[in-house]
Order: structure tokens, then C-alpha cells, then sequence
């Protein structure tokens, strides 16, 4: 009976032992695979807090928290299974879709340059909308819609770097991954957005925090330009790095040897600099890609918006 009572506790052990392994392989792998969708994610951090801009402030956490369930959803329920199902009997599947995701975040990108160029373009859109609520609604679904395309990025992007992983472990690292990077980005960007709040809280407060308050309220407008420019910035970056890898997968090596080769000329062994000029060539490829679907969605009669 000892002896059998023994046993038992060794095959426990070992089986904790093993489930530990697999932890640590699952975190491992999920680190590895989540530090190459960076760009994405910065992206997605970016792009979110425009979102919430002109509407009232009581309603941008809320707004907030609909977007992170809507990318959750996003992400677990309808990208993941997807995405593996791709991956075991489509393989070739999953470039033209990254491709095609990276061709929406250029045109994203390059149309909102054109907006910002008309100027007066998007104040003639928010006064067409006649109540809180339906601009709401719109903001909301518009940025669940752009994430959507991030989230299958990330998503792909993830599960590119455990082809060699059984089908379980790339499913819980999907799913850690997802919800790893959906926090992190929406809890920035609900601190982002509530820093004013914080500031007018602090100055009333008086003392010492009163300037901080002051300088954290006058930053904010000048912040959230700056990320409106960087998410700008971001999506014409992913979505041409992400059309230039596709090309080189598909066969089409030239321009990714060409960019490569600038970059280390230009940077030499200073990896932020060949970073940087990877990024804008990127992000140039990126301009030009979506500007030829905005001119060709402009082209039609009624499209022009």
C-alpha cells in the first residue's frame, strides 16, 4: 500500500514537473513571439486615443472599455481559431491575409493624411452627426474595426513564430499573447486619455502638485497631436514592412534586399539608425501603397468622402 502510495506521489511530481515545463515553455515562447508584433502594438496604442477625442470626458473610459472587450472578442473568439485552422490546413493562406491587413493599415494611414491635408474635412463629418450617442457608436465601431486588422497582425505575426510548436501551445500563447498585449494597450490608453483629469485634480489639490497638474493639463492637447502623428506614422510603417515581407515570402525578394541594403549602409553598425531608415522606407512603401487605393476609391463617382 506505501509502495503504491508512493508511486502515485512520483507520477504527481512528475506530472507537476512537467506542467511547470510546459509553463515555462509557454512563457518563453509567448515573450519571443510577443516582442516581434512591437510595432503593431505601438500602433494600436497610438491610433486608439483619437478615438475618444470630442467626446465628453465622462464617457472615455467607458468608451475605452468597450473597444478592449470588442479587441478581446476581436482577438479570442473569432481571429484565433481562424488563424490555427489557417496554419494546419492553409498554410499559404496566412501571407496574402497578413498582406492584405498590411494594405488596409496603408490606406488607413494615407487617408488620414488626406483628411488632414482638407482640413476642414473631418469638422464637416462630426457636425453631420447629430447626437452623442450615434458619434459614440461610430467611434467605437470604427476603432474595433481598425483593430481588428491590428489584432489579426499581432495574431499572425505571434503564431509565425511557433510554427514548430504543437497546435496546443500555439492556441494558449495565442490566447496569452492576446490578452497580454490587449491590456497593456488599453490600460495605457485610458491612462493617457484621463492625464487632464489627473492635472485639474492635482492643481486644485495646491502644494507642490500644482504644477505638475498645470503642465500635465497643458501637455495633454500637444500629446494626443503627437500621437495622432505617430499613429499615422505607425500604420504606414507596419503596413509597408508588412506588404515588403509579404512580397520577399511570396518570391519577390527585391525591394526588402534593397531597403536592407540602405539601411545598413546608412546606419553602418548603429542599429537605431539602420532601424530608422528601415522604418521610414517602410513607411514610404506604405504611403504609396495606400495612396493608390485611396486615388482608386476616389476614383469612383460617390466615393470621394
Amino acid at each position: 500500500m506505501a509502495g503504491g502510495l508512493l508511486a502515485l506521489l512520483d507520477d504527481v511530481a512528475a506530472l507537476a514537473r512537467l506542467a511547470a515545463a510546459s509553463a515555462d515553455d509557454i512563457a518563453a515562447a509567448a515573450g519571443r513571439a510577443g516582442s516581434k508584433t512591437v510595432g503593431v502594438v505601438i500602433d494600436d496604442a497610438a491610433v486608439t486615443p483619437g478615438y475618444v477625442v470630442g467626446l465628453p470626458p465622462e464617457r472615455e473610459l467607458p468608451i475605452i472599455a468597450k473597444i478592449a472587450i470588442g479587441s478581446l472578442r476581436n482577438k479570442l473568439i473569432f481571429i484565433l481559431p481562424v488563424v490555427l485552422l489557417l496554419s494546419a490546413f492553409a498554410p499559404w493562406a496566412l501571407t496574402p491575409i497578413l498582406m492584405a491587413g498590411g494594405l488596409y493599415l496603408s490606406f488607413e494611414g494615407a487617408e488620414k493624411i488626406l483628411h488632414s491635408l482638407r482640413g476642414k474635412h473631418a469638422e464637416t463629418e462630426v457636425a453631420a452627426i447629430s447626437s452623442p450617442a450615434e458619434l459614440e457608436q461610430r467611434q467605437v465601431s470604427g476603432a474595433i474595426r481598425t483593430d481588428f486588422i491590428l489584432s489579426a497582425e499581432i495574431m499572425v505575426i505571434t503564431l509565425n513564430e511557433l510554427t514548430e510548436s504543437p497546435i496546443v501551445t500555439q492556441a494558449v500563447v495565442l490566447a496569452v499573447v492576446g490578452i497580454a498585449v490587449t491590456v497593456a494597450v488599453y490600460g495605457l490608453v485610458g491612462l493617457l486619455v484621463k492625464m487632464d483629469d489627473v492635472g485639474l485634480r492635482m492643481q486644485r489639490a495646491g502644494g507642490s502638485a500644482a504644477g505638475i497638474g498645470r503642465g500635465l493639463v497643458k501637455a495633454m492637447p500637444m500629446l494626443l497631436k503627437v500621437l495622432a502623428v505617430v499613429g499615422t506614422a505607425a500604420m504606414l510603417w507596419v503596413g509597408g514592412g508588412i506588404l515588403i515581407h509579404g512580397l520577399a515570402e511570396l518570391g519577390l525578394a527585391g525591394p526588402e534586399h534593397v531597403i536592407h541594403d540602405l539601411a545598413v549602409g546608412i546606419g553602418g553598425d548603429a542599429a537605431a539608425i539602420e532601424w530608422l531608415v528601415t522604418a521610414v522606407a517602410s513607411g514610404v512603401v506604405g504611403l504609396v501603397a495606400g495612396g493608390i487605393v485611396v486615388a482608386l476609391l476616389h476614383l469612383k463617382p460617390g466615393a470621394a468622402h
